[in-house]
Parts: C-alpha cells; sequence; structure tokens
C-alpha cells in the first residue's frame, strides 16, 4: 500500500491530514489521486458512501488551484445543505496550511446576500447545493466562467431528488474543456445519460463491485407481524444499550409518529422529516451529532447527504420500494472502514423485498430471533455494570461528601447498596419486561395462518393486561375523541392534558393513537378531575368527550356515553393555534 506522500501529496496539504489522523489512503483515494494529479481526464468513480471519497478528489484537486487568480476555479454540486456544509468543512481543513485559499459553502436557508458578498471578495472553492447556486446564477452574482474542475458528489442522490434539469441549467454556465469528476455509490440510468452527454471518454474507477453495498455492514432482519414492529423497535434498542443510529421510515407522518412515541416511552430520540424548518433541521442535527441523541427517526428524503461519525446501527422500521434507497440507508453507517449493522424490522409481505436486495447487494441478510426480556435485561446490566466500573471520579471534589454518605448508608451491607443500586436503575425495564407480551415470530412458511391466528384470545389477553395494569400500577385508562385521521400524536396528547387540566402536573402513562380516538393513561386519583376538565373544552366547535375504559375500585364507574360526531362536524385537531376559555366553559381557537 503506498502513502499519501508517494501518491503526490504536496506538503501543506500532507501536514494538515496528519493532524488529522490520516495514515495511509483508503481504496478509492489510492485509485483516483493519481489520476487527478496527472493527465486531464474525466473520471466516474463508483464507491460507498463513507469510503473516502472526500479526500479521493478534494486533495488533488486542492493542490492545483491557482492562489493568485481569486475567482471560482473548482464547483463541487452535492444533494444537501448537510453534505454541502461537511464538504466544505473538510477541504478547509485540509487546506489550512495553503495561505490565501478560500472555500464557500453555498446553500439555502441561510442568507443568500452573505453568501453574494463572500464571492465578490473572491473565492477559490464553490462547494454549493443545485438550487441556491441557480438562485445566484439567476441573479449573476457568480461567474463560473473560470471553473476547470466540476464534481458531482453523491450524484445518485441528487438524481433521485430531482436536480436533473438544475443540473443541466447550470453545467451550461461552466466551459466545455472543463475536467469533470462524477461520484457516486450506484450507476442508475441517469447517470449514465450525464456522463454521455458532459463527459469525454471518462476513466472509470470501481471499488469492490458495481452497486456493491459496503462489506463491513451485518445485515440481519426481524419478521413480526406488522402490529407488532414497534414493540420489536423497541426490543432492538433495548437490546443494544450503546446504539447510536438512524432509524427510517416511509412517511413523513409515520416518522413523527415513530419519534413521538419513543420519546414518550423514555428515549432519547427526535424526528428529521420534510415538514420541518430549517432552524429545527439543524437544531435536531445537532443534537444527534452531539449524542444527546441516540436515535434519529428520519425520512429517506430527510437523511439525504448526512455525515455522522460512528453510527453504530441502521435500522429499516418499513423497507424502501428500490434497492439503492436500501444501499444508502445501510451506508450511513460502518464508514472509514469501521463496521456497523443495518436492521430491518419486516412483516411477511416484505420477504420477496429482502431476496431482491440480497441479490442487489451481493450479501446475504441474516434471519435473527428478537431477544427475550430476560436476555435484554442481562444486557442492560451488564452494560450498567461495566460503565460503573470505568467511570471517572473526581477525588477531589467527592472526597467532602464522602463522610457524610457513609454515615447515611453505614447501616446497609455492601450487597445491599449493589441491589439498591441495581434496582433504582432497572426496576423500571425489569417491570416493563416482566409484563411485556410476547412478539410472535412470523413463520415465513405459513404467513395466512399466522397472521390471522385467534383474534379473540389476543384481545381478550390485552384487554386483561390493560386491566391488570390499571388496578396494580395506580393508572387508570381513558378514551379521547380524537385519533389518527385528526392529526393526533401522543405529543398533542400530553398537550391537551397540560393545557386543558388546572392544578398540579398529571403523571402519563401509557398513550395508544387510534383511528378516530385515542387512548390514554393517567394517575388513579387523578383520572375523575382530568376526564371532568377535558369534558369542559372544545376544538374547532367540537365538543372533547373523555370517558373512563373500565370499572374502578373505588366504584367510579366507566360508563359516560361517548361524543359521537354529526357528519357535518369539522375532523380537526386545531392544529395548535391559541386556545381560550369560552363564558360558557369550553375552549376553542381563537
Amino acid at each position: 500500500m503506498k502513502t499519501f506522500e508517494e501518491l503526490g501529496i504536496a506538503e501543506p496539504v500532507l501536514r494538515a491530514i496528519r493532524e488529522m489522523g490520516y495514515e495511509a489512503p483508503m481504496p478509492v483515494q489510492e485509485e483516483v489521486i493519481p489520476l487527478l494529479l496527472g493527465e486531464h481526464l474525466d473520471i466516474i468513480a463508483l464507491a460507498q458512501t463513507g469510503t473516502g471519497k472526500t479526500a479521493a478528489y478534494g486533495l488533488p484537486i486542492l493542490q492545483k488551484i491557482d492562489i493568485a487568480r481569486r475567482q471560482p476555479q473548482v464547483l463541487i454540486l452535492c444533494p444537501t445543505r448537510e453534505l454541502c456544509l461537511q464538504i466544505a468543512g473538510d477541504l478547509s481543513d485540509y487546506s489550512r496550511y495553503v495561505d490565501g485559499l478560500h472555500v464557500l459553502p453555498v446553500y439555502g436557508g441561510s442568507s443568500i446576500e452573505s453568501q453574494i458578498k463572500t464571492l465578490r471578495k473572491g473565492v477559490h472553492v464553490v462547494v454549493a447545493t443545485p438550487g441556491r447556486l441557480l438562485d445566484l446564477l439567476n441573479r449573476k452574482t457568480v461567474d463560473l466562467g473560470g471553473v476547470r474542475d466540476v464534481v458531482l458528489d453523491e450524484a445518485d442522490e441528487m438524481l433521485d431528488m430531482g436536480f436533473t434539469d438544475s443540473i443541466d441549467a447550470i453545467l451550461a454556465e461552466v466551459p466545455e474543456d472543463r475536467h469533470m469528476l462524477l461520484f457516486s455509490a450506484t450507476m442508475p440510468q441517469e447517470i449514465a445519460r450525464i456522463t454521455r452527454k458532459y463527459m469525454k471518454e471518462p476513466r472509470e474507477v470501481v471499488i469492490g463491485r458495481r452497486n456493491e453495498g459496503n462489506q463491513n455492514i451485518r445485515h440481519v432482519y426481524y419478521m413480526v407481524h406488522a402490529r407488532d414492529k414497534y414493540a420489536a423497535l423497541k426490543r432492538i434498542a433495548d437490546y443494544y444499550p450503546g446504539i447510536y443510529g438512524i432509524v427510517f421510515c416511509r412517511t413523513r407522518k409515520e416518522t413523527q409518529e415513530i419519534a413521538d412515541r419513543l420519546i414518550q416511552d423514555g428515549y432519547n430520540a427526535d424526528s428529521l422529516h420534510g415538514e420541518l424548518s430549517q432552524a429545527q433541521r439543524d437544531y435536531v442535527m445537532q443534537k444527534f451529532r452531539l449524542r444527546n441523541l441516540n436515535m434519529l427517526v428520519a425520512t429517506d428524503v430527510a437523511a439525504r447527504g448526512l455525515d455522522v461519525d460512528d453510527l453504530t446501527h441502521v435500522i429499516h422500521f418499513g423497507l424502501p420500494d428500490d434497492n439503492e434507497s436500501y444501499n444508502h440507508r445501510s451506508g450511513r453507517t460502518a464508514r472509514a472502514g469501521k463496521t456497523g449493522i443495518s436492521i430491518s424490522i419486516c412483516h411477511v409481505r416484505e420477504k420477496g423485498k429482502i431476496r431482491l436486495i440480497e441479490k442487489a447487494i451481493g450479501k446475504k441478510f441474516e434471519r435473527a430471533q428478537l431477544p427475550s426480556g430476560e436476555a435484554i435485561c442481562e444486557k442492560q446490566l451488564f452494560h450498567y455494570v461495566d460503565r460503573l466500573e470505568k467511570v471517572k471520579v473526581d477525588e477531589a471534589e467527592i472526597e467532602r461528601l464522602m463522610p457524610a454518605v457513609f454515615r447515611r448508608l453505614e447501616w446497609l451491607e455492601k450487597e445491599d447498596i449493589i441491589k439498591r443500586l441495581l434496582s433504582l436503575e432497572f426496576n423500571r425495564m425489569l417491570d416493563y419486561y416482566r409484563d411485556a407480551e410476547v412478539i410472535e415470530d412470523v413463520d415465513d412458511a405459513r404467513p395466512e395462518r399466522r397472521e390471522k391466528g385467534d383474534k379473540k384470545e389476543r384481545t381478550d389477553r390485552r384487554a386483561a393486561k390493560r386491566e391488570s395494569r390499571g388496578n396494580d400500577t395506580g393508572f387508570r385508562r381513558l378514551r379521547l375523541n380524537f385519533g389518527k385521521d385528526d392529526g393526533l400524536y401522543p405529543a398533542q396528547v400530553i398537550d391537551l392534558i397540560n393545557r386543558c387540566v388546572p392544578g398540579r402536573k398529571v403523571e402519563i402513562g401509557r398513550i395508544e393513537i387510534g383511528r378516530d380516538s385515542s387512548y390514554f393513561e393517567v394517575e388513579r386519583d387523578a383520572a375523575r378531575r382530568v376526564a371532568d376538565s377535558m369534558n369542559s373544552y372544545e376544538v374547532d366547535g367540537r365538543p372533547i368527550s373523555v370517558s373512563p375504559m373500565h370499572d374502578d375500585a373505588d366504584g367510579d364507574r366507566g360508563d359516560r356515553k361517548p361524543y359521537r360526531r354529526k357528519a357535518s362536524a369539522p375532523r380537526s385537531y386545531g392544529g395548535g393555534k391559541p386556545w381560550r376559555r369560552t363564558p360558557d366553559r369550553k375552549r376553542s381557537r381563537r
């Protein structure tokens, strides 16, 4: 294996990448760098996300720039704002010891005036998303007449996102004798069209096999009934205590719903989808990069171009419709030579998709059984003990507190202290998995019979469990006359309770969102207060109706007749607009 120095990288850039921890070139870098430093030719490089493509084109391009000529000489197009910032940041790091070299990221969601101002001062490299660059071209505030190198990074993703016409319009503004580099994980037909139209006898570099998946990723799938997919997701998250990953969903609505349920169940999670503003996206991504979030629930489009290091897992809550999307999703983990796990939670109708993906990526999926509650608790316990062993103790700060602590705990034996310490951390999880329903593993060979099952038996078992939870744990189950069809999510149920119920905060248990009604648990002593308070409000002229679901020990019966809306009544949760109490003690939107 050659070194970066042997590949021809100049000393200022070498010094920078050594400080960044670069030791030996990765395969794509070893192949591409000599070509870019040598003859003037067009290059197509096919390699998976996370294999070092930015350095493969960035290092040689930077040292070929004429610093004295302060106008754009390199144009790099990429699909998303996040990838744009990541590439620009990497190039700035590589060139930190190259005096006078300026890199500018150009993207939507940031001040266009400040970008125009920087362009007028003079930059050498422009890293851009197609939409914002077209805006600048239409305003005639950027001149691409001096561009000698054009890079299309994640070209397949840009085409998937509908940027074909934008790319055509941008390339029409670039000199015909420019040097063109195309980097992609896959080679769809649209990329082949661009290569025929804009590239001259391109040299193709393929790392691995064409369209092949990253070989450092372990592909696993669980086959469950569709109704059990969320419970399966929770078990997977609990079985990997150090999980740091992305959960991919198919729609914006499903993404928000799954994120809300995870948050309600106590997980460090948040959502990323197209309905969020740029400021909200930035806030969520900042939390995720700082590891304040363990799981990011995202749609395919929202996660395009995300560059986050050290992801341990990618979880497919629903398999995508095409193999290329699966490749892009899975490629978020196992970056830079590391290993990762791609987990698919499937129902029986998705088995055919798994076979197609296996054929496309050239790798077999492992069929796995969901871990038992006992195995999960054991895994969590030893993870906690491992953290306890390795925790850093500030002796100077804690020493002054120890005498008082010793006096307080001197009546306890060492074994008692350890038991209490573990119980404090794990009682909630132990209780959950002791009472958790068994998740059936779907029999591939007999899906119809297994899917139908004994519906009455399952219904009775769930009703008995809900009754037991209401009687034993101090919670009572209530019904609310709003559901998914009204755009209701768990977070909005909590908001309704907080808005409608005066006095101290009510402890809230499990929340279930149905199609046209929902169910939630509140502490038993507050159940009547919650129902009475919420029943005195309305949303968009539609009364809120909350009623208990079963008999209670104190004789408070749940036989209230639920509210039935009229056919002409509007179906709307209310959209979170301001509320006020009306003279008849009902609440409505302004």
